[in-house]
């Protein structure tokens, strides 16, 4: 059995172990910092950008004292992160095929509060692993001339077209691309 320390916004290998059920998350590890288990990469779109950008999210947490357990991690709430972060989202997804589909099921955890890092993320990558094993939905005739013809796997990354392919970024980038 593979054990994973736990992610924010994971990237998409993280979601293929968890998808495999052959994994369980870790919460007596020692908080690292700078990691994964509070922050995100995903592509950054938006004019200026170079092919190499990347937009970081980071769920910021109170003060980590040395050697804290991850399970007792306590997310901050001093700044309005929640509100960033959705319309970091929106504004870099909202015009991809599948977006609006699932973003519904993205957006609760952007307007309640959770103490612990370690609830967000699982209840988070419950919904995103339940939201990848889905059938996705069919595309109507204005939204496939947008898109691009693709293997319907959910290997893909999207904004390839513009910025290479990058390894470790979201897997939102995997959900809704075409």
């Amino acid at each position: 059995m593979m054990v994973l320390p736990t992610a924010y916004l994971p990237p998409r290998s993280y979601m293929e172990a968890l998808m495999s059920g052959a994994c369980m998350i870790e919460q007596m590890e020692t908080f690292e910092k700078q990691t994964f288990r509070n922050r995100a990469l995903i592509k950054c779109t938006k004019d200026g950008c170079t092919k190499d950008d990347v937009i970081r999210l980071t769920v910021p947490v109170k003060k980590v004292e040395h050697k804290q357990l991850t399970r007792d991690i306590e997310i901050s709430y001093q700044t309005k992160w929640q509100h960033q972060h959705w319309i970091t989202l929106v504004s870099t997804y909202q015009h991809t095929p599948y977006f609006v589909y699932f973003a519904d099921y993205l957006k609760p955890f952007y307007e309640r509060e959770y103490k612990w890092l370690i609830d967000l993320n699982d209840e988070m990558n419950a919904t995103l692993v339940s939201l990848m094993k889905r059938q996705r939905p069919t595309l109507v005739e204005s939204q496939k001339s947008k898109v691009k013809s693709r293997t319907e796997d959910w290997s893909g990354q999207i904004w390839t077209d513009k910025h290479p392919w990058q390894t470790e970024l979201s897997v939102l980038d995997t959900l809704f691309d075409d």
